[in-house]
C-alpha cells in the first residue's frame, strides 16, 4: 500500500533561485514524478537581459529563459537554437534568441507573466515558471566598509566583502501564483546559484519570504560546489546558510545538500586561477545551526564543474517522499 501511495501522490516542489546552477538541477528534477514550480529572480541587469530590461521596460528575461529551457520537452536542436547568442550584428550582438522570443511573447501577450506562460506552452515545459515579482527590481549591496554598490551585475565586480544586499522598491509585491504555490508546496528548495545575486534577491520580496517561513513544507538548501569570486570568497557551507537566514530573519532549512566529493587537483587549480575554491563543509557548525546534512559526491566535471543533476534529484526526491510519508 505504501508504494502505491508513492506512485499516486505527486509531490509539489517549489524551487527558488536563478542562474546556471538552478537550470542544471531542474534538468534532473523534471525526470521525477513531481509537480515543479520554479520562482526565478528578476534582479539581473547585465548583458542581453539588462539591455532588454532598459529598452523595453520588461523584467530581465535571461534567468527565466534558462529555466524554461531546462524544463522544456522541446527537441534538442530547438533548445540549442533558442540558447543561440548572436556574436555580431548592430543591435543583435550579445542577445540570445530565447531572450528576444520572450520579449516578443511579452509584447504579444500583453505582459511578462502571460508571455512566460505562452512560451512555456509552445516548448512543452514540465511545470510552471514564475518570476519572483511582476516587475524588475534593482539589487544593491552594502559592503563591510560601508560603501553601496547599485546593480546586480556590478556587485561581484566591486572586489569588496558583502555585508548585505537589498532591493528597490522594498515593498515589491510577489505574484499571487507564487504565494499560492508556496502555500500548497510539499517541499521548498532554495539554491544552487549565486548566493547574493540569484538566491537571496528572491527572499527579499517581503510577502514571498514570509510565505516560505510560514510554510509547513520541508525546506531544503542546495549549497554551491565552489565559492564565487566577489560574492562568497572563503565561504564555508555554514556561511552560505547564515547569509540566507540573516537576510530572511529566521532559521529556515530542515536539510542541506552538499557535495563532499573531491575536486581533481588539475580542476581545482583551474578554478583557483579564477579565484574560486571548493566550499568547505564545516559539518559540526552546520548541524549546530539546525539542518541535517546530506553529503554525497554531487559534482560532475566536463568543461565546467556542475552538480550531478541525476544524483542530486534522487536525494531531493527521497527526502521529500520520506517527509510526506511521515506527515501522513
Amino acid at each position: 500500500m505504501q508504494s502505491r501511495h508513492k506512485i499516486l501522490r505527486r509531490p509539489k516542489i517549489v524551487v527558488v533561485g536563478g542562474g546556471t546552477g538552478l537550470s542544471v538541477m531542474l534538468r534532473g528534477l523534471k525526470e521525477k514524478p513531481i509537480d515543479i514550480t520554479a520562482i526565478v529572480t528578476v534582479a539581473d541587469d547585465g548583458g542581453s537581459s539588462g539591455i532588454l530590461r532598459n529598452e523595453l521596460q520588461i523584467p530581465p528575461p535571461g534567468d527565466i529563459r534558462n529555466v524554461i529551457m531546462a524544463l522544456a520537452d522541446a527537441e534538442p536542436l530547438l533548445t540549442e537554437v533558442l540558447q543561440y547568442r548572436f556574436s555580431s550584428g548592430t543591435g543583435l550582438a550579445g542577445h540570445s534568441l530565447g531572450n528576444l522570443m520572450l520579449a516578443a511573447m511579452t509584447d504579444i501577450a500583453g505582459d511578462f507573466v502571460t508571455g512566460i506562460r505562452e512560451l512555456s506552452k509552445v516548448l512543452a515545459v514540465r511545470g510552471r515558471v514564475l518570476p519572483a515579482a511582476g516587475r524588475a527590481i534593482v539589487l544593491s549591496a552594502e559592503m563591510t566598509d560601508g560603501t553601496i554598490v547599485v546593480g546586480e551585475s556590478l556587485i561581484p565586480k566591486a572586489g569588496k566583502k558583502i555585508k548585505r544586499v537589498f532591493v528597490e522598491p522594498d515593498d515589491v509585491e510577489p505574484l499571487p501564483e507564487a504565494i499560492e504555490a508556496i502555500e500548497q508546496a510539499d517541499a521548498i528548495l532554495i539554491g544552487p546559484g549565486s548566493l547574493y545575486t540569484s538566491i537571496i534577491p528572491n527572499l527579499l520580496v517581503p510577502r514571498l519570504a514570509q510565505a516560505i517561513v510560514d510554510s509547513t513544507a520541508v525546506k531544503l538548501f542546495v549549497c554551491n560546489v565552489m565559492t564565487q569570486p566577489g560574492e562568497t570568497d572563503g565561504y564555508s557551507v555554514s556561511d552560505h546558510i547564515k547569509a540566507v537566514q540573516d537576510h530572511i530573519g529566521h532559521r529556515l532549512f530542515d536539510y542541506v545538500l552538499v557535495n563532499d566529493g573531491e575536486i581533481p587537483p588539475e580542476v581545482a587549480d583551474k578554478y583557483a586561477e579564477m579565484g574560486a575554491k571548493q566550499v568547505t563543509l564545516d559539518i559540526d557548525e552546520v548541524t549546530r545551526m539546525g539542518p541535517e546534512v546530506i553529503a554525497d559526491r554531487l559534482v560532475l566535471y566536463r568543461t565546467f564543474l556542475r552538480h550531478d543533476a541525476e544524483r542530486l534529484s534522487h536525494h531531493i526526491y527521497k527526502l521529500v517522499e520520506n517527509w510526506m510519508l511521515r506527515k501522513r
